[in-house]
């Protein structure tokens, strides 16, 4: 378990105070908190419950399924110290190995068709991206981009990596994921290359007559969505008219 700053140590006492908990339990919960980035725990504490799960704003689910006391006991607390995690320092900084990712830190530049990350780090020449309602994860690496469609995992940070791309593993709501799994949609590009030129008409982004083999709906309306981002990068469509394509083809999903 990290340690915890002083400050730290004083603010979960009184949560566990307030919720009547031992102040380990809230320690390690806390952890777990921070672990999923503030929107998710996974966690097993005996005082509540034992192996749970809580995602924010979502699901909570404690060992017994039938006691709704404690479901909302845990995610109040959760609740809590997602909010706490996000303003205080509470656990002591590690410093980073080499060979570590560190959530989070990812300044990159991010495909904006794809909005904010919802979770995303960076160490030395690999940083990666989580777009939660696009379903995408973006990866960087030696500054070649790929990305892979995440499927209804919901990637909330890397766990651990052996040296090559596809030997990465994040951290999902279901467990461990590891990118050799993902489904591939675009290949290594080097981000300095210039885009190709794309013939296409904004007015007919897409229609539900256009079949791709291959290829499901979704994945049809996000290479759409992209090559309307591309235009617009490229000054040929106005802003106004990007937003609105954009909006019109989201409402799809």
């Amino acid at each position: 378990m990290k340690s915890l700053t002083k400050e730290g140590q004083e603010l979960l006492k009184g949560i566990a105070d307030q919720y009547n908990l031992q102040l380990q339990s809230v320690e390690t919960m806390a952890e777990a908190v921070v672990k999923g980035n503030g929107t998710m725990a996974q966690f097993n504490i005996p005082e509540l419950g034992g192996n749970g799960q809580w995602m924010k704003g979502g699901m909570t689910m404690v060992g017994d399924m039938f006691n709704n006391s404690l479901k909302a006991k845990v995610d109040k607390l959760c609740t809590e110290l997602a909010n706490l995690v996000s303003t205080k320092l509470i656990f002591e900084e590690a410093s980073e190995s080499s060979g570590s990712i560190k959530s989070g830190s990812s300044n990159g530049s991010w495909p904006s068709v794809f909005g904010s990350p919802t979770s995303s780090g960076a160490q030395n020449n690999f940083k990666y991206a989580y777009f939660g309602p696009a379903r995408r994860l973006v990866i960087e690496e030696d500054g070649k981009r790929s990305i892979y469609d995440t499927k209804h995992h919901q990637i909330s940070g890397i766990s651990q990596q052996q040296g090559s791309n596809r030997s990465y593993q994040f951290t999902s709501q279901d467990g461990p994921v590891d990118l050799a799994n993902l489904a591939l949609i675009s290949e290594p590009v080097e981000q300095k290359q210039e885009t190709p030129e794309l013939a296409y008409d904004v007015t007919h982004a897409y229609s539900s007559n256009t079949v791709l083999p291959d290829k499901t709906p979704e994945d049809i309306i996000i290479s759409t969505i992209e090559k309307i981002n591309i235009l617009f990068e490229k000054g040929q469509i106005t802003e106004e008219e990007f937003k609105t394509k954009k909006q019109e083809l989201l409402s799809r999903l």
